[in-house]
């Protein structure tokens, strides 16, 4: 069980701060069951997860852990769907981010950076995908590293001598 203030991996929606862990406060919910109240690190609102549910809740990564995902990000090949129909491409990120991986979420940004740089008309939706994915890597990684969410991606500069897989994205 997770405690108060711990940040955590709420799915696919990246770190979340669990604010309490309480039974909800809605009329005709269960008095005798516990739910983690998440507040998430990017974004607003409040996610209510049961405590004995079987949604994917992890630790975030240490800091070596995070070192050591910075030095092998250069290795880490992009993900590139070979087949071009939306439902397959949709497919094939979300089976990506439901491995709940960090390597995937850089396979994911390295992918459609290289995806969006190639084509000569911009796709919100991939360019939407890259930044979900970014986002969850970064806020993981800003938690493990204890550092402020805009000086992430200087920090991977810094270590391996080149940009994040997205140098133009802002936070």
């Amino acid at each position: 069980m997770f405690e108060v203030g711990e940040k955590i991996i709420y799915g696919e929606n990246g770190v979340c701060t669990v604010e309490k862990i309480e039974p909800l406060a809605m009329s005709g919910a269960p008095r005798d069951k516990l739910y983690y109240h998440l507040i998430p690190l990017i974004g607003s609102g409040t996610y209510y997860a049961p405590v004995d549910s079987g949604a994917y809740m992890r630790p975030v990564m240490s800091r070596e852990e995070a070192e050591a995902l910075i030095d092998a990000m250069p290795g880490i090949a992009p993900a590139v769907c070979d087949d071009n129909r939306f439902n397959h491409v949709d497919a094939y990120y979300k089976g990506l981010f439901r491995q709940h991986s960090c390597e995937a979420l850089v396979a994911i940004v390295k992918g459609l950076r290289c995806r969006i740089a190639s084509r000569k008309t911009r796709s919100s939706r991939a360019e939407a995908t890259m930044k979900r994915a970014r986002d969850m890597l970064h806020g993981e990684l800003s938690v493990a590293l204890d550092l402020d969410l805009n000086e992430v991606e200087g920090y991977i500069a810094s270590r391996i001598g080149e940009l994040d897989p997205d140098p133009g994205a802002k936070q």
